[in-house]
């Protein structure tokens, strides 16, 4: 299933919305597709996800959708925080197999943009967290992929160790990096440590 092709869009970014103070708190704008499309993000969210996650050290990941239904997100963080990571899995790619990653939190506000063509997964990094993400294409279990979370090719380093890891059965059967045949093409550009907007 995982065998299509398709020319890779933008590399991932921290985007920086813009907050608001006053005495009652604050406010945000945390979507504006006319300024996300002026620092050069224009995907079409179609799809709002939520996750909630009771315990520190839940991963979900490492997920992504094939093409005809591939996704860009933009992941944003309602409660609590995460450890948020995106793996390149462009084929032909220069930094193939490799990652990045921040720190979100509902505090900080920071939001990731996962561009099609990156694996996303995030680990939760306290008690009670709530995270929420658009998708640029819906749900398809038809096109729906994933990486071993904790592949040694990728060898990201995890804040918990994998005992103490809660994980899905599904996420705990996807399998290694080296047995994915990508359907990304590399545009040239290649993943480096992620790089920050504000809008």
């Amino acid at each position: 299933m995982c065998v299509d092709s398709m020319r890779s869009p933008a590399l991932p970014r921290i985007i920086a919305p813009k907050r608001y103070v006053d005495d009652r708190g604050w406010f945000s704008e945390t979507f504006h597709e006319e300024r996300w499309r002026d620092i050069g993000i224009t995907s079409r969210f179609v799809q709002d996800n939520q996750s909630s996650s009771k315990r520190a050290g839940t991963l979900r990941g490492l997920h992504f959708q094939v093409p005809p239904a591939a996704q860009a997100k933009l992941v944003s963080v309602v409660r609590g925080r995460i450890l948020d990571v995106v793996v390149d899995i462009r084929r032909g790619s220069a930094t193939f197999g490799r990652h990045a990653f921040v720190e979100l939190s509902a505090e900080s506000g920071l939001q990731v943009y996962v561009p099609e063509g990156f694996a996303h997964g995030f680990v939760t990094l306290e008690d009670e967290v709530v995270v929420m993400y658009k998708t640029s294409a819906f749900y398809s279990p038809a096109h729906d992929c994933g990486i071993f979370w904790n592949d040694p090719d990728i060898a990201f380093p995890w804040p918990f160790k994998e005992s103490e890891v809660i994980v899905s059965d599904k996420d705990r059967r996807l399998p290694p990096l080296r047995d994915f045949v990508s359907p990304f093409a590399y545009d040239g550009n290649p993943l480096a440590a992620l790089s920050k907007s504000s809008v």
